[in-house]
């Protein structure tokens, strides 16, 4: 709950103490509801999920698959994030990147439950294999907005705060020559089900400047995040590591 206040305030400093506390609490009834979708993702049979679903701009994704290069979706941490997933592999093949559990039996089921609905989920490391993925012309899905560290991070603005942001998606983007489309899931009001918006590809992406490729996909990822606030996922860290030794903001 701190952290999560903690980034709402940094992120949102126009807004007075009252409609972060209302934020914060919607945040969190996101959070459960993000809980009971992802297991809603990986166990329920389309047929169940098929009225839920919005999705729009699935042109864009028809067009990068015709160049033949493969195609990097690009996402935020939302609350529904898993659910988008699945909506998508609805209408195409979907390869995922995952972060692997180091108990054996919680991988096991969480590779397993993600591979019933993507083609395949690919471990966070194996960059072979996500290099193979787009060059068989898949579509993979990544959302580098997270605090992975200093190592292949650069510092740019998220919300007008330097952030540690990984450089993965131009560097795959350059070795595959694969499409980079943004998209997004949002959860719609009074039980009107899930709008997943796919955007046009980034065009001139990447280009020969790796920091502002980054600070494109941070601003991107900021106006998604402006339509839904309590939607994302603010329980992470996101502003873990400072540069120059700054004193972190989650003391």
């Amino acid at each position: 709950r701190k952290i999560a206040a903690t980034n709402l305030k940094l992120c949102f400093p126009e807004l007075t103490e009252n409609q972060l506390h209302n934020l914060l609490y919607q945040h969190f009834e996101s959070l459960g509801m993000g809980l009971l979708e992802m297991l809603s993702a990986w166990w329920l049979k389309d047929s169940l999920l098929k009225p839920l679903e919005h999705v729009e701009g699935l042109e864009y994704l028809d067009a990068a698959l015709k160049r033949g290069k493969g195609v990097i979706l690009l996402s935020a941490h939302f609350t529904s994030l898993e659910l988008g997933c699945r909506f998508l592999t609805m209408h195409t093949i979907i390869h995922g990147l995952y972060r692997q559990h180091e108990n054996p039996l919680i991988e096991y089921f969480m590779k397993k439950s993600r591979e019933s609905q993507a083609e395949k989920a690919i471990p966070r490391d194996n960059i072979r294999e996500l290099l193979r993925s787009l060059r068989n012309n898949k579509s993979v899905w990544l959302a580098t907005d997270q605090n992975f560290g200093h190592k292949n991070s650069v510092f740019v603005d998220f919300f007008g705060i330097p952030a540690a942001t990984n450089t993965a998606i131009p560097r795959l983007a350059k070795m595959s020559k694969a499409t980079v489309i943004p998209f997004s899931i949002r959860r719609l009001t009074n039980s009107q089900g899930y709008k997943v918006t796919l955007q046009p590809a980034l065009e001139n992406f990447p280009s020969s400047d790796e920091v502002q490729d980054v600070l494109l996909i941070n601003k991107l990822i900021e106006t998604q995040i402006k339509q839904a606030p309590e939607q994302y996922l603010w329980v992470h860290r996101r502003f873990k590591d400072r540069p120059n030794g700054e004193k972190s903001f989650y003391d």
